[in-house]
């Protein structure tokens, strides 16, 4: 299952036009990585070999949700640098009136909150919905400004092209973000992942923060475990153990590891994982053994409760799950246990059924359990938390 989900983030990444003209090289390195995809077993494998596994492995398929994990990337990207009309290579003031002369910016905060900027989809979106609840109950105010959209319009890939105004939205900038980030101070970046991302979809980003804001830090989701990773849908629960679901989450953590790490060698130190991915795969270990209070069922596609962790093929999170989320996100970017927040948080979310409060305060205490649990277990997180006080060290 490993090997098939890492295929799907070097091959499927290859479009029609990229894939036209691989050196023999490239051939021999996907060769020695993916053998399978040698259908005549001659040990060469040709382009129409390694197109024929990437479509194999890649072609959507409506049984697993609706979100494309094939798609056509630009040649562009494999170029040394964007089209010289890029805005990133405009000055400030340039890209600040291609915007309409909008720049979004806020006062250096006493509190310690991070001046954030982010992409991302409906996965990011409940995230960053609660997150400036949670801080609020926190003790301060958090300063955020995202460019979301849904499914792949929201990945890091999309957005670049999007703000710069190049490949597919040649000649129509929209700098949302890359107008206040040169033009305002900014100590964050946040994206939510996509199907096959490359490293390079985050350096642009990087390299562009970095050029006005040097101490900026990074942070990557990992998303979760999605059916999409199972060759068949479970027909049950039952078939959806807590060791599968793990086994699943350990497939996340490899390729948005990969990620990561890669980018770590070029800014060490400057990118981390928000595991989201580990913080479902405890919960989803919980409601095994019963210890999700008032959470019905694991996932409604197979299960058909309402209260349960996920919702539809895709994986989008079931009902007050994007509270751990929130809470993931703020434990990693402040190195702080949401335990320590005390009193209920203002989410605004909550269903009352017979006089049952959804999601309860037991829940939301287990969620902010798990949420440390999640980042400290995390190397790729940054966080520690050696004597256990619910303060990264």
């Amino acid at each position: 299952m490993k090997s098939r989900f890492l295929a799907l983030l070097v091959l499927a990444s290859l479009t029609p036009v990229a894939f036209a003209e691989p050196s023999a090289e490239q051939l021999a390195k996907w060769l020695k990585r993916f053998p399978q995809a040698d259908a005549n077993q001659d040990g060469v494998l040709s382009v129409e070999e390694a197109t024929r596994f990437r479509d194999q492995l890649t072609g959507k398929d409506p049984r697993k949700g609706g979100a494309p994990r094939a798609f056509d990337v630009d040649p562009g990207w494999d170029a040394d640098t964007f089209p010289a009309h890029a805005a990133c290579y405009r000055s400030p003031e340039e890209i600040k009136a291609l915007f309409g002369g909008k720049v979004t910016s806020f006062p250096k905060p006493a509190n310690g909150a991070l001046r954030i900027v982010g992409t991302g989809h409906s996965f990011m979106g409940p995230g960053y919905n609660a997150l400036p609840k949670i801080t609020e109950a926190a003790g301060f105010t958090q300063p955020l400004l995202t460019h979301t959209g849904g499914g792949i319009t929201g990945s890091a890939r999309y957005k670049w092209e999007q703000e710069n105004g190049i490949f597919q939205f040649d000649g129509k900038p929209e700098p949302k973000l890359l107008a206040s980030i040169a033009n305002a101070e900014w100590d964050a970046m946040m994206w939510g992942p996509y199907f096959n991302d490359r490293p390079e979809y985050y350096r642009c980003w990087i390299e562009f923060c970095l050029k006005y804001h040097p101490d900026m830090t990074f942070y990557l989701s990992d998303a979760w475990p999605q059916l999409v990773q199972l060759e068949e849908i479970p027909k049950s629960e039952d078939e959806l153990s807590a060791e599968k679901i793990a086994a699943m989450g350990r497939e996340k953590n490899a390729i948005y590891g990969e990620v990561v790490n890669a980018l770590n060698e070029d800014y060490p130190g400057k990118v981390f994982v928000l595991p989201t991915s580990d913080a479902m795969v405890l919960a989803a270990e919980r409601w095994h053994r019963g210890a999700l209070p008032g959470v019905e069922g694991l996932h409604r596609v197979l299960g058909g409760k309402e209260r349960s962790l996920w919702r539809d093929q895709l994986g989008h999170l079931g009902p007050g799950f994007d509270r751990l989320e929130g809470y993931v996100f703020y434990a990693t970017l402040y190195g702080k246990s949401p335990e320590l927040i005390e009193g209920d948080i203002a989410f605004g979310r909550e269903k009352n059924s017979g006089g049952e409060k959804f999601p309860s305060p037991e829940l939301d205490r287990v969620f902010r359990q798990i949420a440390w649990e999640a980042v400290i277990g995390n190397p790729l997180s940054g966080v520690k938390d050696e004597n256990g006080d619910g303060i990264g060290d």
